[in-house]
């Protein structure tokens, strides 16, 4: 598609990092080659990797060494970070382009400085500690293991993002009800259009708070759970 449009003209290739419903990891390196190649800059949301991944938390980016490849990095303040809003790097002819033109900086006010003040001592302390990420990765794959080990469908995922098949809209929604009410679980069905028709699943995101005992509890409701609803169990 890159090759057949005029070298001059302006073009972006926007992409994720780590795509949340299926926990993969896009090919980056790959993307920023065809973009170099025919003259494209490349943007990369990274909401997802941002102080989970890399050695400063910086992202999948900064894992694989590709961050001055990219024309525009996007991040959160939220997620791993905990607090809330995001932002962008780019060099500062781009950052004062969006600046200008976007309306949600013309138009609306900034973060509080409570927020901001919150924000920096968490990227702060992320950039200098890998416990956190470690204790996450730690959590999900236990996780993983526990519901391959009971059977249930989970699906691959090379990231700390632990998907569950359902395959069915309504049966998804009563799984995410009957956890919250009997079990006190919390946990979002994903429905269309997020997913496609067909794929709907549970998404679970242990965090490094999350024990052992913790997971086995939640995969012993979803065996029961499972077996109430004759859902279809892995093969």
């Amino acid at each position: 598609m890159l090759a057949s449009v005029d070298p001059t003209v302006p073009k972006l290739i926007a992409f994720e990092s780590v795509y949340s419903m299926d926990g993969d990891i896009a090919p980056i390196a790959d993307i920023l080659d065809v973009c170099e190649k025919h003259g494209a800059m490349s943007y990369i949301d990274e909401v997802h990797a941002v102080g989970l991944y890399g050695p400063r938390g910086g992202g999948i980016a900064e894992r694989e060494g590709l961050m001055d490849r990219i024309t525009v990095i996007e991040g959160t303040l939220g997620k791993a970070f905990g607090v809330m809003g995001g932002y962008i790097t780019a060099d500062q002819t781009i950052v004062d382009v969006i600046r200008s033109y976007a309306p949600g900086f013309i138009f609306t006010t900034s973060l509080s400085p409570v927020l901001v003040a919150g924000a920096l001592a968490s990227v702060r302390h992320l950039k200098a500690s890998c416990a956190e990420r470690d204790g996450q990765h730690a959590a999900a794959a236990t996780l993983k293991a526990l519901f391959a080990e009971a059977g249930l469908p989970v699906m691959d995922s090379t990231t700390h993002i632990v998907p569950l098949m359902v395959g069915d809209p309504v049966k998804a929604k009563k799984i995410s009800d009957v956890l919250l009410a009997e079990y006190g679980v919390y946990v979002q069905p994903i429905n269309y259009p997020t997913v496609p028709r067909g794929t709907e699943r549970l998404r679970f995101t242990p965090g490094p708070a999350h024990d052992e005992a913790m997971m086995r509890d939640l995969t012993s409701a979803l065996v029961e759970i499972w077996s109430r609803l004759e859902l279809r169990k892995a093969a």
